[in-house]
């Protein structure tokens, strides 16, 4: 198995904090739910905005 090392860190530390904020931002369970699966996906969201905004 290949380590990841340095961007595996970040990663994980870049999801717990959106984990942490879109869970502290939730109004209920769904909500938080549904806040665990952005932490999860947000990344892609952002390259899609980004080569989206580059017009690439």
């Amino acid at each position: 198995m290949k380590e990841h090392g340095f961007f595996g860190g970040v990663y994980g530390m870049a999801f717990i904090g959106a984990l942490i904020y879109f869970v502290q931002h939730a109004s209920g369970f769904w909500s938080g739910v549904l806040g665990v699966i952005k932490a999860l996906f947000w990344p892609a969201f952002l390259m899609y905005k980004l080569l989206e905004y580059l017009k690439m």
